[in-house]
């Protein structure tokens, strides 16, 4: 049994080293240097080369390093039928619901609006909201979504959420299924999409549902960019539908140069960095799971293949 990291950022060592260093009984290797492929058990990937997963017959568990799995699923050459894993990490829910937090105060007081003015030269005071002014909603009410909508009420905020199930949320108005989308839209100020990405919510944000929100509304996406038509996002805020936008996930990361999200006024973007899983946090439950395949006991965290998440 070997427990073998693959990704495409400069974090292979790190995750590596983090592994060992909490259990030095662990044989672990990185995908690019020489190593045993017969012996591995477990993969622990983010956002893999496709076809890397390859190669390794005695594989039982793929083990996503982050909460997210949809890279997994775009991967057509993995091998089918292993168990899939997420992270499930505390920090993950309370660093996103920071971030979200962060930029709902930052648009209600113009903070991104002032920036560009302090760029120009230009005093130009405004008009600012207060939290009592705006409804706070949510799409998507799963670990991050849920801690993120309680956090938001703690400030005062009005918050309600969206999801494909229903769910109770103590002080968040919740909404349910398609029937109820429309009615929770018109009543969002300010949309956080927090859902996770599978073929039923790709390309969800777009302008039939973002035009139900009413005019001046503000969107954040914090979940991936393929949640997102970024042309009908540009078309509603030269429209002066939409007030602004603030984006940690784009289709294609790190963002083009030339894409047309870098020069646009309305678009406030964070180079997808409003939650990182922590090795110190994640790593026991990576660990632990690695033992269960060799007892056969059930692995913790499983990804319903079917959902896609």
């Amino acid at each position: 049994m070997a427990i073998v990291v693959i990704r495409q950022d400069k974090k292979i060592e790190l995750w590596k080293n983090a592994l060992q260093k909490a259990n030095s009984a662990i044989n672990v290797y990185s995908y690019i240097e020489d190593h045993p492929k017969d012996e591995i058990t477990m993969a622990v990937i983010w956002k893999h080369p496709k076809g890397s997963l390859a190669g390794y017959p005695n594989l039982k568990c793929i083990a996503s390093a982050g909460a997210g799995v949809d890279y997994i699923f775009e991967d057509e050459t993995r091998p089918k039928n292993i168990p899939i894993t997420r992270i499930v990490d505390p920090f993950l829910a309370s660093d996103m619901s920071e971030h979200v937090l962060a930029v709902i105060l930052a648009h209600l007081k113009n903070l991104n609006a002032y920036k560009l003015d302090q760029v120009a030269n230009s005093w130009a005071p405004k008009d600012y909201l207060r939290i009592k002014d705006v409804t706070v909603g949510i799409l998507g009410l799963g670990e991050l979504g849920a801690l993120t909508a309680t956090d938001l009420t703690t400030f005062g905020f009005k918050v309600q959420g969206w999801s494909r199930s229903k769910k109770n949320i103590e002080g968040v108005k919740t909404f349910t299924g398609g029937n109820e989308q429309q009615e929770f839209l018109k009543t969002t100020d300010v949309l956080v999409c927090l859902l996770p990405l599978t073929p039923a919510t790709e390309g969800i944000l777009n302008k039939e549902l973002m035009s139900q929100l009413p005019k001046n509304a503000f969107v954040i996406n914090v979940a991936r960019g393929g949640h997102l038509v970024d042309a009908d996002l540009i078309e509603l805020l030269d429209a002066e539908h939409l007030s602004g936008a603030c984006l940690d996930v784009y289709h294609t990361e790190p963002l083009p140069k030339s894409y047309p999200f870098w020069n646009h006024k309305k678009v406030h973007m964070t180079p997808h960095y409003a939650s990182v899983s922590d090795t110190n946090s994640v790593i026991p439950q990576l660990i632990e799971n690695y033992y269960k395949i060799g007892s056969g006991e059930k692995l913790q965290n499983l990804v319903d293949a079917d959902k896609g998440y």
